[in-house]
């Protein structure tokens, strides 16, 4: 069985979020995107449209000490939804934390509308973020 177009689109912005790419999420991310951020930190909070969540992006590396890496496992999509499965990793201040998650996406003729963190271990990340 072929492989979901949506698959392609998540692996391809992954990548591009590791190398700065923001030509491959501007259209790999819809204008009016809602990114959902949960648990206790300064970043907690939902995050409406590109500018907000490219925002947030530069947070999270200013804050991680432009430590934060996400190791993805695998994609999986159809034509509304995708999970990505993968292991974040960060450091802040001499401590470094790995935590496995899920990544969440509603997906819209094929770009992301909205996004949701399922974090094995919320209390490690919110502990780093803090």
């Amino acid at each position: 069985m072929a492989e979901h177009p949506n698959v392609t689109r998540l692996q391809d912005g992954y990548a591009a979020f590791a190398k700065g790419d923001f030509a491959v999420l501007n259209d790999l991310f819809a204008d009016d995107i809602v990114w959902h951020i949960g648990g206790r930190t300064q970043l907690t909070k939902d995050y409406r449209g590109r500018d907000e969540v490219y925002a947030f992006f530069g947070k999270l590396l200013e804050l991680t000490e432009g430590t934060f890496h996400i190791d993805l496992h695998a994609v999986l999509a159809d034509d509304e939804h995708a999970v990505a499965l993968v292991a974040t990793t960060a450091s802040r201040g001499g401590k470094t934390v790995t935590v496995n998650e899920a990544h969440v996406f509603h997906v819209r003729d094929g770009r992301v509308t909205e996004f949701w963190d399922a974090s094995t271990d919320q209390y490690a990340s919110d502990e780093l973020l803090a």
